[in-house]
């Protein structure tokens, strides 16, 4: 299987390489090899419905959780605003409830809202 990309606007397979560039003899389309390579590095974190989040998103906890160094637990509904993601960790978002600051989540505990 080659390593070359399919074409980005026509979805065909006949592209090949030219210097710095992958190039569709099919449609004629052009685009830089920089650029693929720059979204197969970074990973897809997706909630538990197989959506994909996003920093800044919001998502809802589908379960009662324990959180670690609290008495409170993170019950189920709970919305989780403006998240970030953890650096090279699809599993793991960061985020605050209204009552826990800075938890570190398991995105199979989540739904996007």
């Amino acid at each position: 299987m080659s390593d070359i990309p399919a074409c980005p606007l026509c979805g065909m397979e006949n592209t090949y390489p030219d210097g710095g560039q992958y190039i569709c003899p099919d449609c004629g389309h052009e685009w830089p090899m920089v650029a693929v390579a720059a979204e197969e590095d970074a990973p897809v974190v997706r909630d538990v419905n197989g959506n994909v989040l996003q920093a800044g998103d919001s998502v809802v906890v589908i379960k009662d959780l324990k959180v670690k160094g609290s008495s409170i637990p993170l019950k189920q509904g709970t919305v989780i605003r403006n998240i970030r993601l953890v650096e090279g960790d699809p599993e793991h978002i960061e985020g605050h409830s209204d009552k826990i600051k800075g938890l570190v989540l398991k995105v199979c505990f989540l739904r996007k809202a």
